[in-house]
């Protein structure tokens, strides 16, 4: 009988053990006030990053910056405790995949906006747009929704009045010249560009791809006063941390502000 009890009480402590390991793993902890890896898009927010990273080296944080090539990883990772923080994605984009993966991030400060732009190689202006052409989007909720809201602002389709801000293709209530959509991953709508007549793209993937919103858009977003601006984002367990006013002031001074105006003529503006 006392090794039957004995047996038992080991069996609960082992019990206790693993649920206060699983506890402790779940805990909330505050991010190193000295120390912090951001995950960004390759281009300019892993450009804007790397100049954020020289301030904050003047005051003793080390940043690492970890980059990458598309727009689901980011989050992913952040959620599953492999970045502390990441920027590089609008408002509704951000509230889509928390909606649809559950994520427990949140959205800090506004770093940058990129204004997306209408890029084609044998068209000068959308006008020229022929009946059946194919014209590309992309196909991730908010940015489709975005690409096709600027085809709608430049007269090439119109969209239903109710429309939600997670449309697709199937949201067109008018397209007159009766335009193929192709809907692609927003990566590789430039190099798709010999293949359909006109696509929108971010402006992120454009300038990878040498194309210049002010030189090569045959129509864009507003520049000024985007209404799509990008976000710093972290766990929601980190939003309060100390670290977050300091890479907040970083993004925020006249150096960064300065530089994005020079470096990216446009492409990319300032949205603070």
């Amino acid at each position: 009988m006392k090794k039957v009890t004995k047996a038992i009480g080991l069996t609960l402590v082992a019990a206790s053990l693993l649920v206060s390991a699983a506890c402790s793993k779940t805990e909330a902890q505050a991010l190193d006030s000295k120390k912090i890896t951001i995950g960004v898009t390759g281009g300019p927010h892993q450009q804007i990053a790397d100049q954020v990273k020289k301030l904050a080296k003047k005051d003793g944080i080390d940043i690492t910056v970890k980059v990458f090539n598309d727009y689901n990883t980011p989050n992913t990772a952040l959620d599953q405790h492999d970045l502390d923080s990441n920027n590089y994605q609008t408002l509704p984009f951000l509230k889509q995949q928390v909606e649809d993966k559950n994520y427990k991030i949140t959205d800090v400060f506004k770093t940058v906006a990129f204004p997306m732009g209408i890029y084609a190689n044998s068209l000068k202006n959308v006008s020229e747009l022929k009946k059946g052409d194919k014209i590309a989007v992309p196909n991730d909720p908010s940015n489709e929704y975005r690409a096709l809201k600027l085809f709608e602002s430049a007269g090439v389709i119109k969209l239903k009045d109710d429309v939600k801000t997670t449309a697709t293709k199937k949201d067109i209530a008018e397209n007159k010249l009766d335009l193929q959509i192709v809907e692609l991953e927003a990566s590789q709508l430039p190099s798709q560009l010999d293949e359909v007549a006109a696509a929108a793209i971010n402006t992120n993937f454009a300038m990878g791809a040498g194309l210049s919103i002010n030189d090569d858009a045959i129509y864009h977003e507003k520049i000024k006063n985007n209404p799509y601006p990008n976000y710093f984002v972290v766990r929601t367990e980190n939003k309060q941390d100390k670290i977050i006013d300091k890479l907040e002031k970083y993004y925020h001074s006249d150096t960064i502000h300065t530089y994005i105006e020079k470096e990216f003529k446009g492409s990319v503006v300032p949205a603070f």
